[in-house]
């Protein structure tokens, strides 16, 4: 039986998921002008292929998901940790976004984050994902302690994904087309249930094209609210160079809003979003990572 409602926090959320949210900056904009987080790149590669994705494109002036200017092993993840948290104080929360998907590299992803919660038990954890191994990991991340899952969703048609996804691969076997955005649908939509029913706040992230799904994100919206995700976070297209839609055009910012505010009606959504990359470090309108480039671990 599907969840239905949207999760809200309040008295009824326990009382140590409500102190992490209010301390977690992309779940609440209060936080974001108080608290620091901290992106590792442990998660190298990706079972999709996003049609506005490219990887292998880095400036460091550059900010949008997928970029880094290095991969760490989860133990020099730990290690830059360590050093970061000692530099930046206001540092609440460690996420894993990349560069490629947390749960293609699972293994990577959970041994990152059991050795930080060893050096750091009060530190909040989050990671994000496009969804298609959820119904796999869901109890795994549910058992580790992680509160905060972001999952990117950006249809419910088939039709559609297959053009935004220029393949799926999933345990195994390369899909392509309907079946492919087919399979990553429905392990989305199992996924984010799971996880919302076992009390973890979900922040479904949708990429606006103009053109290809920006009709159907109201849609999309009130699905995952079924679901019983805790809020949206509606994006922009970054036309990336070398991508399949490189030349497609950048998403209107007015659009942007007056979609968020159609959305709003039946979910809260996220407007203070920076597009961040796989390894960002400090306030979300103030990137350090920089600073610790020259580290060598």
């Amino acid at each position: 039986m599907l969840c239905s409602g949207n999760q809200k926090l309040n008295s009824d959320q326990p009382t140590n998921l409500m102190e992490q949210t209010h301390r977690h900056p992309c779940y609440s904009v209060e936080a974001h002008h108080k608290y620091a987080r901290m992106h590792l790149p442990v998660a190298p590669q990706c079972n999709i292929g996003c049609n506005y994705c490219n990887r292998k494109y880095d400036c460091v002036n550059e900010s949008r998901p997928g970029v880094t200017s290095q991969i760490l092993t989860p133990t020099s993840a730990e290690q830059k940790f360590i050093i970061v948290k000692e530099k930046i104080p206001n540092l609440s929360v460690v996420g894993i976004a990349g560069p490629g998907d947390a749960l293609a590299n699972w293994d990577k992803t959970r041994e990152a984050i059991e050795r930080i919660k060893q050096a750091n038990p009060e530190m909040i954890f989050c990671l994000s994902t496009n969804g298609l191994m959820l119904p796999h990991y869901g109890p795994e991340i549910v058992e580790l302690g992680i509160k905060h899952v972001t999952v990117t969703m950006n249809t419910l048609t088939p039709a559609t994904g297959a053009k935004i996804y220029s393949h799926v691969y999933y345990q195994g076997k390369k899909y392509t087309g309907i079946e492919g955005a087919s399979i990553l649908k429905e392990n989305q939509q199992t996924g984010i249930q799971y996880l919302a029913g076992q009390g973890v706040l979900v922040k479904v992230n949708t990429v606006m094209i103009k053109g290809i799904n920006d009709q159907e994100i109201p849609d999309v919206v009130k699905r995952v609210k079924q679901l019983g995700a805790f809020m949206t976070n509606i994006m922009p297209l970054i036309p990336t160079a070398g991508s399949a839609f490189a030349n497609l055009p950048a998403t209107d910012i007015k659009e942007l809003n007056q979609m968020r505010d159609i959305c709003q009606i039946d979910l809260k959504q996220m407007r203070h979003c920076k597009q961040c990359r796989a390894d960002a470090i400090g306030m979300l309108n103030e990137d350090r990572s920089q600073e610790f480039y020259a580290l060598q671990f």
